[in-house]
């Protein structure tokens, strides 16, 4: 397995912002050709830690690489930019990062039909701000790429942000857009919900029943509207676990197994049936 990490810079002129902190870059992580099979290519996963667009939650990273790596995926990681870093900065880098995971799609033996975004509760967020974004003139123009270049092929959603309506997480909502966060039309815009139409890639999306943080009805309303607009998804809701589960097993979980849920741990296998069946074989 190789792994590389590249910078990703978003010019200050385009956002008309101050990049302050470190810069964002993408880990790659690609495992090594199969020796009986040397040209064989992958599918391509894009890992967004949550943390509330204030900090990147480590539960949300290593853990979800390695059980990636195992099941036959590619993965980079995206450790985006953080507040004071506003939007579009983040939507941009992602951006970026996967029209980069397309670009070197020949080097790395990536699928470039096959590179999904997965993200969790704010990284969530992200990962659904681009597939509902993709396709906008503001996003792919200023970046010198075109649509077809960012778009993702398909989207994981783990207890995804989505809403900036009555069940949203407000602090996110403050941490993507600081001062605008007050503006109407800003906070319409980054509520996911009200932007799907067709053109949103095929998403898989997972929540618990009793999640205190980020209600489940964030990931009601995004199906909801997907399904209005017959974007293909499957949608689980387990009965109970907090917010933040990420793999719900003993690895990722503090001292009082706070993260310990068997009853959530299979929603990865059930991601990789999905994957296999909605992504590779359609």
């Amino acid at each position: 397995m190789r792994i590389e990490t590249i910078p990703i810079n978003i010019n200050p002129k385009i956002t008309g912002q101050t990049h302050s902190g470190e810069a964002a870059n993408l880990q790659a992580y690609i495992l090594d050709s199969l020796q009986h099979s040397p040209e064989k290519s992958r599918p391509g996963i894009i890992l967004m830690p949550g943390g509330g667009y204030s900090h990147l939650s480590d539960r949300e990273n290593q853990p979800i690489v390695m059980k990636f790596l195992g099941m036959g995926y590619h993965v980079f990681v995206l450790s985006y930019s953080l507040a004071p870093n506003h939007f579009p900065v983040q939507l941009m880098e992602l951006a970026k990062a996967i029209a980069l995971a397309r670009e070197r799609a020949g080097e790395w033996h990536v699928d470039p039909e096959q590179i999904l975004v997965c993200g969790f509760s704010a990284g969530g967020h992200l990962a659904g701000s681009l597939g509902v974004h993709w396709n906008k003139e503001w996003l792919y123009g200023p970046l010198g790429l075109q649509p077809e270049q960012i778009r993702p092929n398909g989207m994981i959603l783990c207890y995804p942000v989505i809403t900036s309506g009555e069940k949203s997480h407000r602090g996110s909502f403050q941490m993507l857009l600081g001062e605008e966060a007050e503006n109407p039309e800003q906070m319409e815009l980054v509520s996911l919900e009200k932007q799907v139409g067709p053109h949103v890639p095929k998403t898989f999306l997972w929540h618990t029943d009793t999640d205190g943080s980020v209600p489940v009805e964030n990931s009601l309303l995004f199906a909801m509207a997907l399904k209005q607009y017959r974007v293909g998804m499957e949608l689980h809701i387990y009965p109970r676990g907090p917010h933040g589960l990420s793999l719900a097993t003993e690895e990722v979980s503090t001292s009082d197994r706070y993260c310990v849920y068997p009853q959530c741990q299979n929603w990865i296998d059930l991601v990789d049936v999905w994957i296999r069946h909605e992504i590779i074989e359609s």
